[in-house]
């Protein structure tokens, strides 16, 4: 009768340790916020609007074996702007973003694309692109809800020789802490 006894506690111990764990729910990922998730960034215009006006830009295409290298001339030129802030997710205890935020980067990488979905060239071939940075209203957020534009201009050649594209804009912070982080949005060049 011991043996059954003890084999019966056993059993429901068993039972009880898993049922334990089974209370305990795992941190969710909806749970987590991330820094990606406590800044906005809006393109103006959306989509943004590419023309052929590249002024005489020109990149360089280097042969080398002795063969001339190409100069070329870009087809495309595109002028936009973006707002960049900080949304309430920024408040979260978990990131710790110690305010003043600072604005220490910009970058800008043109991706040739089909219906908004970014298409990498084959073959051997790449995106050529230039941009620089035409204004910014400013690069210190004090708070939440504070927002910084920023103005671009860029000039690009794609392999498809289409005017569409996915312009990646990055942005790059530092918080009063000395906290560093980044934010990427992808904007819609339209065909």
């Amino acid at each position: 009768m011991t043996r059954g006894f003890k084999g019966a506690r056993l059993a429901v111990l068993l039972l009880a340790a898993l049922a334990a764990v089974n209370c305990q729910s795992p941190t969710s990922p909806s749970d987590t916020v991330s820094y990606d998730d406590a800044i906005d960034m809006t393109p103006t215009p959306d989509p943004i609007a590419a023309d052929t006006l590249t002024n005489g830009r020109t990149y360089r295409i280097v042969r080398g074996n002795n063969q001339p290298d190409d100069i070329l001339a870009y087809d495309w030129h595109t002028v936009f702007s973006t707002s960049v802030q900080l949304n309430g997710n920024a408040s979260n205890k978990d990131l710790h973003i110690d305010f003043p935020v600072r604005i220490t980067a910009t970058t800008l990488v043109v991706k040739q694309a089909v219906g908004g979905i970014i298409t990498p060239p084959t073959g051997g071939d790449s995106e050529k692109f230039e941009f620089v940075t035409l204004s910014a209203s400013g690069n210190t957020m004090a708070a939440i809800n504070t927002p910084i534009t920023l103005g671009f201009e860029a000039w690009y050649d794609l392999p498809s020789l289409k005017r569409e594209a996915v312009i990646q804009v990055t942005v790059s912070f530092v918080d009063n802490d000395g906290t560093t982080f980044a934010k990427t949005a992808d904007f819609k060049v339209a065909p």
